[in-house]
C-alpha cells in the first residue's frame, strides 16, 4: 500500500519540507536527557525550561540557526574522577534540538536554580491582503 500523507494533498503547495521537518522531530524526540517543559503564557510568551543541575554558564550553549534552537551541554570537566557510591544526577554531554515557527522570537535566556529558561515571543506576521494584478499573454 503506498504511503501518503497530509502535505501531498494538492491544495497544500510548498509544503514538502515540512514532511521531513516532523520525521526529523520525531526520531530526535526519544531522548528524554535532561527533561524539559515548555510553557505558554500570557502575552503571546513562551519558555523553554531544561533541568540542568550541576552545569555551570560555560558547560552550556544555545545556538539558533534559522527556525532550529539547539541546546547543549558538555560533561563538567573533573567529574569523570569522582568515585559515587550512588549516581542518580547525570552529568553527561547532551544536544536537544527545537524546531520553531518563524513567528518565535528569541528574547533571552537564564540559568538559575539548575533550571535554564529560555524566553521567546510570539511576533505575529502582517497578513496584509494583495490584489495580484492579471496581465494578458
Amino acid at each position: 500500500m503506498p504511503r501518503t500523507s497530509f502535505v501531498s494533498h494538492p491544495n497544500m503547495l510548498g509544503f514538502e519540507r515540512l514532511e521531513g521537518l516532523i520525521e526529523r522531530c520525531v526520531k530526535t524526540g526519544g531522548d528524554s536527557f535532561p527533561p524539559f517543559n515548555i510553557e505558554v503564557r500570557d502575552g503571546g510568551k513562551y519558555r523553554i525550561s531544561l533541568a540542568v543541575a550541576g552545569y555551570g554558564l560555560d558547560d552550556l550553549s544555545i545556538t539558533l540557526e534559522g527556525t532550529e534552537l539547539t541546546v547543549q551541554g558538555r560533561k563538567p570537566a573533573g567529574s569523570d574522577k569522582q568515585e559515587f557510591l550512588h549516581r542518580g544526577i547525570a552529568g553527561r554531554q547532551f544536544r536537544k534540538q527545537f524546531l520553531l515557527a518563524p513567528q518565535l522570537e528569541l528574547v533571552g535566556a537564564a540559568l538559575a536554580n539548575g533550571l535554564l529558561d529560555i524566553d521567546f515571543i510570539w511576533q505575529p506576521e502582517e497578513s496584509a491582503v494583495q490584489r495580484v494584478p492579471i496581465s494578458r499573454k
